[in-house]
């Protein structure tokens, strides 16, 4: 009972995977129509080949019997039939191929988008190599079976209604003969779709699980090689690959059936027409003529089964990959913002606000703080206090759990996130750089912006003289992540694109942690007079950077345990004092 519970869940599961599929093929019905109405016309002309050829036989049985002047028009007949689906065919793959590229497309343009709109959580807690398989390997995938789908099926399924047809109008009873071992090829389909969906899901299942640990080694292979992992990086990758292997071969095996099931049973077939078409001849029931047609249209009728075995093969692994893709789609949008646009003065105020990242382990509760227009405020503690969590509050990359976050006297959950994060210039500890040129790069924020204020916050942020050393300039292609240029130029180009921006607020996490000494004394220089007017939250962990803070928060497990100046702080002896003083002793 249970079993059947299952197979009836999962066919309503495929039923509700294809619905989703049409609604995305719909855009592109005339294509469907069109590519329809010329199978039937393939269709029809290759159907009407066999009887062509048959009555040419007719006409040229018998010693001096032929009828040539009959035969050249059938030959003629012939040619233009196979002419016409020679053309039919033609058009067939250019529409197939037109709605197959474009449903791909459409497809990877929603997952995309829909990418965008997830919340950082779920990006946090789903490997990043999964997601790039679903919307490339799976969408590739889909794609593969749905040609295969269109350009197939519908033809397939013609032909068998259209050979029967042709048939029974011959000779009804050798019809017979093939409609009663049609049931058997419909067993061997449907025994093979039924084993070849749940491999094809798990192969896809696994094959993202693959894709994610390639992509965390390759990300981090600086790390396998310093830390001597590499022996166990392997293991742990040919234990994924052996999964991938098994599950394929399960996959491949039942897939592999097709042909030499459906090939078997189209023998029979043959078989049973060639030797019941024989006798019917002889006893001078069907002409030799008529006995060709029927053989034609015997190996005609079964090779559509074939096909479609093939293609119920492949649309299961289309099935699967588009499943996948699907729950991608499914996923919950972060939550929705309102019309509204933020004009930030720099008042910011946080009231009573608590998060958690797991519902049982709180991080940060009841905080409150209220920063006035202009302030520098430098943000303290311990590793794990909620430092890090509190600018993903501000920026509103997570949203509170309770209270709330207020900007100009706004709720930030009032207005829309773009308008919030243009307000504010974020220069973080991780670097972030696309692939492309320098200019580019730092250009990011602001596309429109002049030549001569590109160089400008190059200058002001010292990257200029180290751009101008480069190849290109300006026009340096950097890699993907600025693999080509070292961290601390990373940074350097990061903090020219905040230069080039200069929001109302800015948010500094750490933002030289990768510069050299010298120069982080010229960028400190230049943090403030960018600071100058603008409401600033600086996360620093070496104190001495810190020291002009209006106000220090020292933060502890979520709490803001002390807070004031440095010298108000470091007078009440507390734990500011403790950290302050502690990382000298380290270093003595």
């Amino acid at each position: 009972m249970s079993g059947k519970k299952i197979s009836q869940e999962k066919r309503k599961e495929n039923q509700q995977v294809m619905k989703r599929i049409l609604r995305f093929i719909k855009p592109y019905s005339p294509f469907l129509v069109l590519s329809f109405l010329c199978a039937a016309v393939s269709v029809a002309a290759q159907l009407l080949v066999p009887i062509l050829c048959g009555d040419a036989i007719d006409e040229m049985v018998g010693m001096g019997k032929v009828d040539f002047q009959s035969v050249k028009k059938m030959v003629i007949a012939i040619a233009a039939a196979t002419a016409v689906t020679a053309l039919a065919q033609w058009v067939i793959a250019v529409c197939n191929n037109k709605i197959t590229f474009c449903v791909s497309r459409d497809l990877r343009n929603a997952s995309i988008q829909k990418i965008q709109r997830l919340p950082l959580s779920y990006l946090d807690a789903h490997p990043t190599g999964d997601l790039v398989s679903r919307v490339i390997a799976d969408v590739d995938t889909f794609a593969d079976g749905l040609l295969m789908g269109f350009t197939q099926l519908f033809t397939g399924v013609l032909t068998i209604i259209g050979t029967l047809g042709f048939m029974v109008s011959v000779n009804p009873l050798i019809t017979l003969v093939v409609v009663g071992l049609t049931p058997l090829s419909l067993f061997v389909a449907n025994f093979i779709a039924k084993h070849t969906y749940r491999h094809f899901q798990r192969q896809t299942s696994v094959r993202g699980e693959q894709t994610a640990y390639i992509n965390e080694m390759v990300e981090g292979m600086k790390v396998v090689q310093a830390f001597g992992y590499e022996k166990q990086s392997l293991e742990k990758f040919d234990e994924v690959n052996a999964r991938l292997q098994e599950t394929s071969l399960k996959a491949v095996f039942y897939s592999s059936l097709t042909n030499p099931c459906t090939r078997f049973v189209n023998n029979l077939v043959y078989a049973a027409v060639g030797l019941s078409g024989a006798l019917y001849a002889v006893a001078g029931g069907i002409t030799v003529g008529q006995l060709s047609i029927f053989l034609s249209y015997a190996n005609q009728y079964s090779k559509p089964f074939n096909e479609i075995s093939s293609v119920v093969t492949e649309l299961q692994n289309a099935m699967a990959c588009a499943d996948r893709v699907f729950k991608l789609l499914d996923e919950k949008d972060q939550v929705e913002e309102k019309d509204a646009v933020l004009a930030s003065d720099g008042h910011v105020s946080l009231k009573q606000v608590s998060f958690r990242y797991l519902p049982d382990r709180p991080l940060i509760e009841n905080f409150t703080l209220d920063v006035k227009p202009g302030q520098r405020i430098a943000i303290v503690g311990p590793t794990g206090c909620g430092k890090t969590t509190l600018i993903n509050l501000l920026m509103r990359f997570y949203d509170v759990d309770g209270g709330s976050i207020q900007v100009a006297g706004r709720d930030i959950r009032d207005v829309t996130r773009n308008s919030l994060r243009q307000n504010y210039g974020m220069v973080l500890q991780e670097t972030w750089l696309k692939a492309g040129t320098i200019r580019e790069n730092i250009a990011y924020g602001r596309p429109d912006a002049t030549e001569e204020e590109i160089i400008a916050a190059a200058k002001a942020s010292y990257a200029h003289s180290f751009i101008k050393r480069l190849p290109d300039g300006y026009d340096t292609i950097i890699t993907e992540d600025g693999g080509n240029i070292s961290q601390g130029q990373k940074q350097l180009l990061c903090i020219a694109r905040v230069m080039l921006c200069l929001p109302p607020m800015l948010i500094l996490d750490e933002a030289t942690s990768s510069i050299d000494t010298r120069t982080e004394i010229r960028i400190q220089a230049a943090f403030a007079r960018m600071m100058e007017g603008r409401t600033s939250f600086i996360v620093a962990h070496r104190l001495s950077t810190i020291r002009e803070a209006d106000v220090i928060l020292v933060m502890k497990e979520g709490h803001i345990i002390e807070q004031g100046d440095h010298d108000s702080l470091m007078a009440e002896n507390g734990f500011y004092a403790h950290l302050y003083n502690s990382q000298f002793e380290e270093t003595a």
